[in-house]
């Protein structure tokens, strides 16, 4: 194999603690054979002798993307889509649409994310599924049923919908919500704290370490996804790989991690239907109800997110934008 200097351009660093930085930090360390580290923009002070970027995010990492090929062409740069990218920005940002243009290779996270794309660039995509560890599934209560959302408040990720699922709950459902993600849009964390007083079977905990949020999925029974537009989600993943079935709303993104015929979806935006699939869960629950069938339906899709796989996928495509 042949080594390589890799830069990772990611938007946001740890600071942050989003998608795009657990994604680069991730492949940092896939990558560890070669050299590979991660910077906001290029070119940096170490950037004499790179090979390869990996740029995530066409839109936000443009002008990194337009100096790698003002002065290497498109040896070695290859593009991440992101959500906002394949729903939003491609449809009329002219960054980001250069940054497709320019890229030797482009990467999508999710089956369905490539149709997405304009169809001039299709050919030149692959799909890299990510990755996370397996992890045990914790004991979990049988006196009711616990859920986690898990993502920070803003717009794109559509916490009202479960803000208002959790209203139109029944006080004696049984079903109990913890919600975590700081409020990176002020009106939706006041609007979390008034559900919180108002229902007391939801619990609005803002942001919360990586490590113990993992726990949380853990022993949950159920993780709610509610986006409106996706990439593909690592906290899907690390629910799956836990053991813990998902409630997702049906768009591209989830629908390209989970499969077409996943039972677990309910419609974008749709707070009564969200609702009903929880106290659905809660009422047919056991060893053969819904709770039982979504995971099972999880665990066919677990050896996907393998950690190997992903490592191998990121392997070829580095090694085939470092050899043009």
């Amino acid at each position: 194999m042949q080594k390589l200097r890799v830069v990772i351009v990611s938007p946001a660093l740890a600071d942050a603690n989003n998608g795009n930085w657990q994604t680069a930090r991730r492949w940092q360390q896939l990558l560890s054979a070669h050299s590979a580290r991660i910077v906001r923009q290029w070119p940096d002070a170490q950037a004499d002798g790179d090979d390869v970027m990996l740029a995530l995010h066409a839109r936000r990492s443009a002008e990194s993307v337009q100096n790698w090929h003002n002065q290497h062409g498109q040896r070695g740069l290859g593009v991440v889509l992101t959500g906002t990218d394949l729903y939003r920005d491609i449809v009329n940002d002219p960054q980001a649409l250069r940054s497709l243009a320019l890229a030797h290779s482009l990467v999508v996270l999710q089956g369905l994310g490539v149709k997405s794309l304009p169809p001039q660039h299709q050919s030149k995509a692959r799909l890299i599924f990510q990755s996370t560890g397996t992890r045990q599934t914790l004991p979990k209560t049988l006196r009711h049923l616990r859920v986690v959302m898990v993502g920070h408040l803003r717009e794109e990720k559509d916490p009202l919908t479960l803000m208002s699922a959790a209203r139109l709950l029944p006080p004696d459902a049984s079903v109990f919500i913890d919600h975590i993600g700081a409020a990176l849009d002020p009106v939706l964390g006041q609007t979390a704290q008034a559900t919180q007083a108002q229902c007391p079977h939801y619990r609005w905990l803002g942001a919360v370490p990586h490590a113990q949020t993992l726990k949380r999925i853990q022993r949950a029974h159920l993780l709610v996804h509610c986006s409106r537009m996706e990439g593909g989600a690592h906290v899907l993943m690390e629910a799956v790989c836990s053991g813990t079935p998902v409630l997702a709303s049906r768009i591209d993104g989830n629908v390209g991690l989970m499969g077409e015929d996943y039972a677990g979806y309910f419609e974008p935006g749709d707070a009564p239907a969200l609702a009903r699939l929880m106290q659905a869960c809660r009422t047919q629950g056991g060893h053969a109800g819904l709770v039982a069938h979504l995971r099972d339906q999880c665990a066919l899709r677990a050896p996907l997110f393998e950690p190997q796989a992903e490592r191998a996928a990121l392997h070829r495509w580095v090694q085939d934008l470092g050899t043009l």
